[in-house]
């Protein structure tokens, strides 16, 4: 089910524009296939590799659910230019008002439209802030919820098992150090880069952009995508460091109480 709501959530953009190319949907259809078959062995492997959380719900869920309405929002965006519909013009309506509201001088949404070709129309240059609005606004609602779950549901789960290894695979706790201090530093410098991303990107694609074609945001697919990633990376980078900074809060607590508290910082054997 995970891989098959992957897969679904990818192909999304394509479903919904109608108007794409026959080679645009066989990649689509490819990285669609990709990420499903990457899930899929994730999820069934008994021992992890590269998925984070994934015994620590709903850390996963909600990104992907930040992932996938933001692709279907955009998209129903986009459609609605050719097949407007009370659903299209509703987000549409919502986005325009939040990417217009935040778009002030030095604000994510004014520096996302530098990430366009700079010989943007009006009406283009709209469409990159609602789109930017948009996705800014779930990325938001997102993070808080996940706040929310995290001081008020006592997130992961109390009383159950938290293994580190197991949720946290690239994090070797016996590599050195102490491993409160390197989760809270780790958790610390996510946030910083999730605070820092929406402001370095624009600045990285416009500088990388020299010599190159520029981003052309009449283009729907290359819109819906990059205002997607813009949006999704600082939030999960967010959340990441939440979480790694609530594991290290756990881990610190077992210290001082003296407690069994349900916390394995080591591999299963």
């Amino acid at each position: 089910m995970r891989s098959l709501l992957v897969m679904l959530a990818i192909a999304t953009p394509t479903v919904l524009l109608g108007d794409v190319s026959a080679d645009s949907q066989q990649v689509a259809a490819l990285v669609a296939l990709c990420a499903g078959v990457l899930t899929f062995v994730e999820y069934n492997s008994a021992f992890p590799s590269l998925v984070e959380f994934r015994d620590a719900a709903p850390f996963n869920r909600l990104r992907f659910g930040m992932f996938f309405l933001t692709l279907f929002c955009l998209s129903a965006i986009e459609r609605g230019r050719t097949d407007p519909s009370t659903l299209t013009e509703l987000i549409h309506a919502i986005g325009a008002l939040i990417g217009m509201s935040m778009d002030f001088p030095f604000s994510p949404v004014r520096l996302a439209t530098l990430m366009m070709a700079p010989d943007l129309t009006s009406a283009q240059a709209g469409a990159v802030r609602t789109a930017a609005g948009m996705a800014y606004l779930i990325s938001l609602f997102s993070l808080a919820i996940f706040l929310i779950i995290v001081k008020l549901g006592g997130w992961p789960r109390k009383g159950a098992p938290f293994n580190v290894w197991v949720n946290l695979p690239t994090f070797d706790p016996t590599s050195g150090g102490d491993v409160v201090a390197r989760l809270t530093r780790d958790a610390r410098v996510n946030i910083a880069f999730g605070f820092l991303l929406p402001f370095l990107t624009p600045a990285v694609v416009f500088i990388a952009q020299a010599g190159f074609q520029p981003l052309e945001a009449t283009r729907p697919q290359t819109l819906i995508w990059t205002m997607t990633l813009w949006a999704f990376l600082p939030a999960s980078l967010f959340m990441r460091g939440i979480a790694m900074g609530r594991v290290a809060d756990m881990i610190r607590e077992r210290r001082e109480t003296g407690q069994n508290l349900p916390v394995l910082v080591s591999s299963p054997a």
